[in-house]
């Protein structure tokens, strides 16, 4: 159960925490556009819109880690297949933690994998535009969640390997609470806040945090820790 290793969730935040200046590009527009809509309209102040299009865009990661879990919790009980998939999620954390510390680009082509998509749901879209209010700033916001994003998709994969439901929406939900600092700042304080995400160190230490729990997460290393816990008694 992954409520059982905080180890998941933690990566799941620092995976979105160190990624939020990919999304700041990517959503980072829309959020200023926001603002603009206020300042002309006067109906809602700008804190209430970006936080309910940031709970927006986070519901639509959860529908869509829902989704990955139904067809990773179905795919472990077809083909018995639950220990690959675990093997398979532990080298996808080793993989992120590489991105991460920008040692390795590999991550990129799951960008790709929402392209066909996205056309389809971009138009839904303009139904809230412009924003007027917090059912607007909710709606474009989960519109928004669906933005081909190769960090998302990244994650989502991962989350599909867990081979549970639950332990997938909760991936996803705590991967964009990671965003949540970097999409709700503004001013000096989104740039200082920038400036350190990027650091060199911060970034190496926070990947190779990543790269130790997919190690640690393999079925085989944690039979090794279980067998030498129990010599040792």
């Amino acid at each position: 159960m992954i409520l059982n290793d905080p180890a998941i969730l933690l990566s799941a935040f620092t995976l979105g925490f160190l990624g939020s200046t990919h999304c700041l590009g990517m959503c980072g527009g829309l959020a200023s556009a926001l603002g603009l809509n206020t300042q002309q309209t006067r109906t809602r102040p700008l804190p209430s819109l970006l936080l309910a299009y940031n709970a927006g865009r986070i519901f639509s990661y959860c529908i869509a880690g829902l989704i990955v879990g139904l067809a990773g919790f179905w795919l472990s009980q077809q083909l018995a297949a639950f220990t690959l998939l675990r093997y398979l999620a532990s080298m996808m954390l080793i993989m992120m933690g590489l991105y991460l510390a920008q040692w390795f680009n590999g991550m990129a082509f799951t960008e790709k994998l929402g392209s066909k998509l996205w056309p389809f749901i971009q138009p839904l879209g303009k139904r809230f535009m412009p924003v007027k209010s917090i059912r607007d700033a909710i709606g474009i916001g989960m519109v928004w969640g669906w933005l081909p994003c190769g960090l998302v998709y990244s994650a989502l994969i991962w989350a599909s390997l867990e081979a549970s439901i639950s332990g997938s929406i909760l991936i996803m939900l705590f991967f964009g609470l990671g965003t949540l600092p970097a999409m709700l700042s503004s001013g000096y304080f989104a740039q200082s806040l920038n400036k350190f995400i990027k650091q060199n160190w911060f970034r190496s230490s926070a990947g190779l945090m990543m790269i130790f729990f997919g190690v640690w997460s393999m079925p085989i290393v944690q039979l090794a820790f279980q067998k030498l816990l129990h010599s040792a008694s």
